[in-house]
């Protein structure tokens, strides 16, 4: 090994630093720097109080993670990368945080460069964002109306209840024809909320839960069980409950919207020895018609 030898009052602590003097000191400072030494223990270490030549022997050597102070500036910057990433100008990144196109050159020059836009692309872009800020101005306007109209409904009397029900059968229910005689109460739908009123109309009117049948009716290519399980859910009954699922063929050419974890088929609801609850729909509902033609609308939207 080289003789280190050093010279009183010259900074280095003596030391002469010839070549080989060097770079042995330096593999010192390197060995000590990857233990975890911070500059200060390392110069006190090697008697180097000569600032130049310490940076010199630690040259390349990133510093212990427990030596670095937290920076209040680590998630501007986090963040001017993220933004840098998903293509913005210096001048957007600015605009978005703040801060100075100096501090953003120096956080994201690593990264590559966006490609740069034509005109005709910067206005589709604009374009997209006012629409999209748009769409979020509607949309809340959209909900505060339901809102309120929500709101307007307050408690339902057993007789508003019923009216309602009528309609709703009468609606989406099963009729009887003049070329068919169906008397029979079977009301299919694909809205919970439906299926829940519909039913609760059925309590109101004493229908006993016994003379109530399920069954879905549901695209074979759907989740079967799961939308069997669904509408059992909603209803409170077990799936033992549930006749035969009815399963619609798939046609593969066609496009449908109704599909998905969403999608659960329509519940059809049967109430057992209906032909005269039948009757009785039919009339309240022509009850209702001749009520209608008579009445003056006072009722504010």
């Amino acid at each position: 090994m080289t003789e280190i030898r050093r010279r009183p009052g010259d900074g280095t602590g003596g030391l002469r630093t010839g070549a080989a003097s060097f770079d042995s000191l330096r593999e010192q400072a390197v060995a000590l720097r990857r233990e975890g030494l911070s500059r200060r223990q390392i110069r006190d270490r090697l008697a180097v109080h000569n600032n130049d030549i310490l940076n010199r022997l630690l040259e390349g050597e990133p510093p212990p993670e427990w030596t670095k102070r937290p920076n209040a500036k680590d998630a501007l910057r986090d963040r001017a990368r993220e933004l840098r990433l998903q293509g913005l100008t210096y001048d957007r990144i600015q605009l978005e945080l703040g801060c100075s196109k100096s501090s953003i050159s120096l956080w994201v020059r690593d990264l590559p460069k966006p490609d740069r836009r034509t005109p005709s692309d910067q206005a589709k872009i604009a374009g997209r964002a006012r629409w999209e800020h748009e769409l979020t101005v509607r949309d809340a306007a959209r909900q505060e109306t339901k809102q309120a109209a929500r709101a307007a409904i307050g408690e339902m009397t057993e007789r508003e209840l019923f009216l309602v029900g009528v309609g709703l059968y009468w609606a989406e229910g099963g009729k009887d024809k003049p070329y068919a005689r169906r008397e029979k109460v079977q009301f299919t739908n694909s809205d919970p909320g439906m299926i829940t009123t519909f039913l609760a109309w059925l309590k109101l009117l004493g229908t006993e839960p016994e003379r109530i049948r399920y069954s879905v009716t549901i695209h074979e290519s759907a989740d079967v069980p799961a939308a069997e399980r669904f509408w059992a859910d909603l209803v409170g009954v077990d799936r033992s409950r549930f006749q035969k699922t009815t399963l619609k063929t798939h046609n593969p050419t066609t496009t449908r919207k109704n599909t998905g974890e969403g999608y659960h088929g329509c519940l059809v609801v049967r109430v057992l020895q209906g032909a005269d609850l039948y009757r009785r729909i039919e009339g309240w509902w022509c009850g209702i018609v001749g009520a209608a033609s008579h009445l003056t609308p006072r009722i504010r939207t």
